[in-house]
């Protein structure tokens, strides 16, 4: 792909998703390359969640190209989610005042529990909207909705896969692939890192070491609302590809949480 870069660099495709992510590599120089990053990166940067931003270009064809230091390190195991390190970046993201106003800036969208219900339920399919769990824990949802504390959002990842966690050679630690940011309860982030890498007999354990303060009824509350939501996505993403195996696990998981 052309990038419009000077003489001299090669890029590699590092795969992914989406394709647009790419080393730059130029004698002994090296630098990440992203096509359409999430434009408030910058900021970001500003705040050391990302690795540091180099440049940003805007190509012939419209498109945006960032360049972002390149750091050699690995992303985070499975085991290491639960990590102290991890719910403090995260906390520092959902209280950050910088990626807020930034999010303000590129009009990023507001997702709150009605429209992410709603959102949820138009997706499932037919056979599991007959389920009787997921049938229950829709009802569930529904009722519990209006008890909800949201009178603010904050700045959400919306994507806390351990492959999104960078941890450099030097020991810091950083979040990326901000593609999917957004507006909502933090409870968002949290219950999706919650259900997918940590038990739920230490779920109290993680939400102090994450706010610093004990669990008040209200957040269980709003953690439990949440990871109800993030176990039926699971469940439909399981479906839609097949993979039963995850299907299966979100069932077991969404029934301990309703039986917790």
């Amino acid at each position: 792909m052309d990038m419009d870069l000077e003489e001299g660099w090669r890029l590699q495709p590092l795969g992914g998703d989406t394709g647009k992510a790419f080393m730059g590599t130029k004698a002994e120089k090296k630098i990440f390359l992203k096509q359409n990053a999430s434009p408030f990166l910058a900021a970001l940067s500003v705040e050391e969640i990302t690795p540091r931003l180099v440049w940003t270009k805007r190509m012939s064809s419209g498109d945006v190209v960032t360049a972002q230091e390149w750091l050699n390190g690995r992303t985070l195991s499975r085991a290491e989610m639960k990590s102290v390190a991890v719910g403090h970046l995260l906390h520092r993201v959902h209280h950050s005042t910088l990626l807020k106003e930034m999010l303000h800036k590129v009009g990023g969208k507001v997702m709150g529990p009605q429209e992410l219900l709603t959102e949820l339920v138009n997706r499932l399919s037919k056979t599991l909207l007959g389920h009787p769990l997921v049938k229950k824990t829709i009802e569930l949802l529904r009722n519990q909705i209006d008890q909800l504390d949201e009178s603010h959002y904050e700045v959400c990842h919306g994507d806390l896969n351990h492959k999104n966690w960078l941890l450099s050679d030097s020991g810091k630690l950083y979040l990326v692939d901000w593609d999917s940011a957004k507006f909502a309860n933090p409870a968002l982030d949290i219950s999706m890192l919650l259900c997918a890498y940590v038990p739920v007999s230490e779920w109290r354990t993680w939400l102090e070491n994450y706010s610093g303060t004990k669990v008040t009824g209200k957040m269980a509350e709003c953690i439990i609302w949440y990871s109800c939501l993030d176990c039926l996505n699971t469940i439909q993403n399981g479906y839609e590809s097949q993979r039963y195996h995850m299907m299966n696990k979100a069932i077991l998981l969404l029934s301990e949480i309703q039986n917790k």
